[in-house]
């Protein structure tokens, strides 16, 4: 009898392992291939002119000046909801602001303006993008598809959250929802928290 538990103990800490190993190994290789996504290999000055490559989510892109390396760049001032989780009730806004991203800054010339710090941690540039002289980021916000990210703070940052109120009391894009909205302000009030 001491065998069968034996043998049942040494099964069930080999299967443990085993998935720890294979859980530790999808997710490094997944924050490798996040990593790729995100690095910058070219270089950006504030002032820059640039053209969209793609649209990563709806608060990051990839871009290239001409003759350069492209460059991926998290858009200062906002956050995304993600747009490819399934059966999120924020994966439609997500991919909305991927849409209107994609529309705003095809074929355009986009010009960037950098911030103070002018890379995070994944080596992405942060940066406020213009489109015709138009603040892509405040675009967003004023169409309700994305939130003001006020973990850092930005000099327009109340400006943006001045429009952001504004879209939400007029019900646009995922303030219409109150569930969505609700959680929208669950969130922003966690990033305050954050902050202090």
């Amino acid at each position: 009898m001491a065998r069968k538990s034996d043998l049942r103990s040494v099964l069930f800490w080999g299967s443990i392992t085993v998935l720890l190993g294979a859980s530790l190994f999808y997710g490094l290789s997944a924050e490798r291939t996040r990593r790729g996504i995100f690095r910058s290999e070219g270089k950006i000055d504030s002032g820059n002119v640039v053209s969209l490559l793609s649209v990563i989510d709806g608060d990051t892109v990839r871009v290239a000046q001409d003759g350069q390396q492209p460059a991926s760049v998290r858009i200062l001032g906002i956050k995304a909801f993600e747009a490819n989780i399934a059966k999120d009730v924020f994966a439609p806004y997500g991919q909305a602001a991927v849409d209107t991203l994609q529309r705003l800054m095809a074929n355009k010339p986009v010009r960037v303006l950098l911030h103070s710090t002018p890379k995070d941690r994944y080596g992405r540039y942060i940066a406020t993008l213009y489109v015709d002289d138009h603040d892509i980021g405040l675009r967003l916000v004023k169409e309700g598809l994305v939130m003001v990210y006020t973990v850092y703070p930005f000099p327009a940052m109340s400006f943006y959250l001045q429009e952001q109120e504004i879209a939400r009391e007029g019900g646009r894009g995922f303030w219409a929802n109150a569930e969505m909205a609700s959680k929208a302000l669950a969130l922003i009030r966690g990033w305050q928290g954050e902050q202090q």
